[in-house]
């Protein structure tokens, strides 16, 4: 039987009802509709029942969702449920701050390594982790099984060494750098472009404004109408 695909928008609002239904299983509430549920969020009830529906629904009619239950679940179809040990390539200002935000390791993503290729910040320790040149990460990876590189470097050098992280058989690329990589399409790369967040911000803040003066009456020198 052939799985249906599931919509990558979908995916992406899934680490948001885990983040909810952590801090809900934290106070010890034990279940919760997803009328309860979507006013915490912000969101529709229909949305997130339509959305869990996707993988099987999981709640109960009169009931509701086990909030425990379904945020295990929710922890399985997210791949988290068991460890994914990760390499830093790069260990500048970003590198450093990834592998000194500690959230990462209570999701189950374990910094094992951390490689760059500057003669003055190889041998530092950072977090326990000794920086490593880049001519030891081939074979880093292949020893201590590594599933996932993380790619703190500029564009420039990152087309390169994403393919020596295949021939490696590294599984999935975190990758900062600002560039496309081509890799063989076994290996899942999740692409994390700053500067678009950020220009998104600015058009949100920008329209906002637009609505703000339009809803006002507000004329070109500023004052209302």
């Amino acid at each position: 039987m052939e799985e249906k695909e599931i919509s990558q928008a979908v995916i992406g609002r899934l680490p948001r009802y885990l983040r909810y239904l952590g801090e809900l299983k934290d106070e010890g509430i034990e279940r919760i509709s997803s009328q309860e549920l979507s006013d915490i969020m912000q969101t529709t009830a229909s949305q997130i029942r339509q959305d869990l529906n996707t993988f099987g629904g999981f709640g109960q009619q009169g009931y509701g969702y086990n909030v425990s239950y379904l945020y295990d679940e929710i922890r399985k179809i997210l791949g988290i449920d068991k460890e994914h040990r990760l390499v830093i390539i790069g260990a500048g200002h970003l590198g450093q701050a990834l592998v000194n935000y500690t959230n990462f390791e209570r999701r189950g993503f374990m910094f094992r390594g951390i490689f760059d290729c500057d003669p003055g910040i190889c041998g530092k320790v950072i977090r326990g982790i000794r920086v490593r040149h880049m001519e030891e990460m081939a074979d880093f990876i292949r020893e201590n099984d590594i599933d996932i590189a993380v790619l703190t470097i500029p564009k420039t050098s990152a087309v390169e060494v994403a393919k020596k992280l295949a021939d490696c058989g590294i599984k999935g690329i975190w990758n900062f750098a600002h560039v496309d990589l081509p890799v063989p399409k076994q290996i899942q790369v999740e692409n994390v472009h700053l500067s678009d967040s950020l220009m998104k911000l600015s058009y949100n803040l920008s329209s906002s404004q637009e609505e703000g003066a339009a809803d006002g009456k507000v004329d070109s020198n500023g004052q209302n109408r």
